[in-house]
């Protein structure tokens, strides 16, 4: 029969941390920087490859930041009017961006120099992207059309003008090369089919419900897409002719961007709220919420899932940085590798847009994939090594196990769990006796600190009273210990007056109270 380690007490609910997982990861984003901006950050992108520098697009520039530094390294002003979304390459290699004067142009990073230009609006273009699978770029313009363009033969292969009103999103499908999503101002998302004609019935159309569409995003597969305008966030199944699946509304203002963290298995949504939401794409809860000084314009997330930047409507770029551990990286970036072949195991739209139970979970409990998508490693779960104080237990050394959980290294919930054992197997006495000052010190100190907690109080007190039964011949012959039972003695009386006081206090409140109520009938 296998030993069972010892378990350590529960704790009250006073004392139990209201943090989840999800909370506990973005509060490990600290080294706040703030970077000061003479106009609005309007749009903040990572570049996909390491090491993941940030390009930052306010007023009439597109500034290239490194991570590890907070430091411009790159400035592109070559602007004749006002900037808009500037976006790396896969390869971070070169920037496209728009601006009001209604330009494209492609910048190499490195050099700065104008690649590409395209003059193809006459309106301000507020989104410019790269394709993720040939060379291409697209934009889309407050004169509510969405252009296509072929970085190679600098042509424009189509303008999508289905719109009604600004277009101020647009993106490429994550895995067909030929389809395109946009939102408008007109309240609609569509999904556009770019190998027909434009004049044909070549889109399918999402109404958001009324509110101007600011932002879209879609899942890695490509079967899920999400919206944000006026405080509302939308989720689509594209599979189902855009059907939409959820609406949710957490925000109190408008909401401006939406991002996935590194992992994506959460949604970031900023709003002119001040606040950032952070949703569970499970179930679509929010489990996380941070405040920021002014509306958020922009979001980012590093691939590396390691900063967060917000870009707000003072000109401040709010920067948030953790510190990943040693293995998250590795596993991060093996995730990630699995999502864009997609494996099975990391990453279902089904289970993102309609919760467990209709598909596999996915988690810690399954197979890390370590090479193709359809291999994997079962790891092997080694046995968990007894801690010291159990192995004494184990042994039935209750001396030694008693003096083993005494350690800095051990809890004190875990010190009176092991107490507890040793009444319950009744061997306390065995584990006290037989000692002299020197090994009694150590114990009476640790009941000093906790006799007066009420988490512990009647197990210490358990403790101090065998003591006094099992070593009253000898005490006043050590100083030490008389001093520390003088003091286990003074706590225990000044928690007792603390107690009487209030029960007075208790009484006085309650008559006080009563005689109101009393007063309210007469009156």
């Amino acid at each position: 029969m296998d030993y069972l380690p010892l378990q350590t007490l529960p704790a009250p609910p006073r004392t139990q941390s209201t943090l989840t997982p999800h909370s506990r990861h973005f509060h490990s984003f600290r080294h706040p920087l703030f970077i000061k901006h003479p106009s609005p950050v309007t749009h903040i992108q990572f570049s996909p490859s390491k090491p993941h520098r940030f390009a930052v697009t306010s007023s009439t520039r597109v500034l290239i930041y490194a991570p590890r530094t907070g430091k411009v390294v790159k400035t592109i002003s070559r602007f004749k009017d006002t900037a808009r979304s500037g976006e790396f390459r896969k390869d971070g290699k070169l920037v496209v961006a728009g601006e009001d004067s209604g330009a494209v142009q492609v910048f190499d990073v490195s050099s700065r120099a104008v690649l590409r230009s395209f003059k193809e609006h006459n309106q301000p273009v507020h989104v410019t992207h790269f394709s993720p699978h040939l060379p291409q770029i697209l934009s889309a313009s407050d004169d509510n059309t969405v252009k296509l363009y072929d970085l190679s033969t600098q042509t424009c292969l189509t303008s999508l003008s289905s719109h009604t009103d600004y277009v101020r999103s647009a993106l490429f499908h994550p895995t067909n090369p030929h389809l395109l999503l946009s939102g408008s101002y007109d309240s609609t998302i569509q999904l556009h089919d770019v190998r027909l004609p434009p004049d044909t019935a070549n889109t399918i159309t999402m109404r958001h419900g009324g509110s101007p569409v600011e932002d879209i995003l879609a899942f890695p597969s490509g079967g899920v897409a999400v919206s944000v305008g006026g405080p509302i966030l939308r989720v689509w199944d594209l599979n189902m002719a855009g059907k939409c699946v959820r609406a949710l509304s957490n925000h109190q203002k408008t909401v401006t961007s939406i991002t996935f963290d590194g992992a994506r298995t959460r949604v970031l949504t900023g709003g002119l709220d001040m606040m950032v939401k952070v949703y569970d794409v499970e179930d679509w809860k929010v489990v996380h919420t941070m405040r920021y000084p002014a509306p958020v314009l922009s979001l980012a997330v590093s691939p590396d899932d390691t900063h967060i930047a917000a870009g707000l409507t003072d000109g401040t770029l709010a920067i948030r940085r953790r510190d990943p551990k040693a293995t998250e990286s590795a596993d991060l970036e093996s995730a990630q590798k699995a999502i864009a072949g997609g494996a099975y195991e990391y990453f279902t739209d089904m289970e993102a847009v309609f919760g467990k139970g209709h598909v596999k979970p996915r988690g810690k409990d399954l197979p890390k994939v370590v090479g193709p998508a359809d291999e994997v490693k079962v790891e092997a779960r080694r046995q968990k090594r007894l801690r010291e104080f159990d192995r004494y237990l184990k042994g039935f050394k209750y001396s030694a196990a008693l003096d083993a959980s005494l350690k800095k290294n051990v809890r004190p919930s875990t010190t009176f769990a092991l107490i507890q054992e040793l009444i319950q197997q009744d061997a306390l006495r065995v584990a006290l006796g037989g000692r002299d000052d020197v090994t009694l010190e150590p114990l009476l100190r640790f009941i000093v600190t906790y006799i007066t907690d009420p988490r512990f109080g009647e197990l210490a007190a358990d403790v101090v009273g065998c003591i006094v039964d099992l070593y009253t011949p000898v005490l006043g012959r050590s100083p030490v210990l008389d001093e520390l039972l003088a003091k286990i003695q003074d706590r225990i009386e000044r928690e007792l007056n603390f107690q009487r006081e209030l029960m007075k206090l208790k009484g006085g409140l309650e008559m006080t109270l009563a005689q109101a109520a009393m007063s309210q009938l007469d009156a």
